[in-house]
């Protein structure tokens, strides 16, 4: 296959639509119907964060997610106004706001957590260890080509 001939870009962007679709029919949509878009992802990156002991702040999803300011803002706005996390102020620095989970969100995590496990299951399949990093080292210097630019 010719370089000219392989649009990487667009594959990606069929890939992010399918996956965006099977969370969409997630086998427990019904129950996480109050979960959209980004919600998720930032769901489980607190939960994974907190469970580790650390302290998530709205920079924090800024930088792990490569999302724009305002469009965290937003995003925590709405999962603040839906019950989904609360912002506590930070005890050494009264201006930022440590993200918290709250119940609501804690119970969601356990099936969330089932569909993501599902999610990798199905992206991974037929690829071995050996491919998986690969994949994954290519991914991260996609990365680092996209912020160089």
């Amino acid at each position: 296959m010719n370089k000219k001939n392989i649009r990487i870009g667009l594959e990606l962007r069929t890939l992010n639509n399918l996956i965006r679709r099977r969370c969409d029919f997630s086998s427990h949509r019904k129950e996480i119907k109050t979960i959209t878009g980004n919600n998720g992802w930032i769901i489980g990156f607190l939960a994974e964060n907190t469970a580790a002991g650390k302290n998530v702040y709205q920079k924090t999803i800024e930088d792990h997610f490569n999302i724009t300011r305002s469009a965290v803002s937003n995003a925590l706005s709405l999962m603040e106004q839906k019950g989904l996390i609360t912002r506590l102020a930070d005890k050494q620095d009264g201006r930022r706001k440590k993200i918290i989970l709250t119940e609501k969100a804690e119970k969601l995590k356990e099936l969330m957590k089932e569909d993501f496990r599902s999610l990798e299951a199905t992206l991974t399949k037929g690829f071995s260890n050996e491919e998986l990093e690969i994949l994954y080292a290519f991914f991260q210097r996609m990365k680092v080509n996209m912020q160089d630019t």
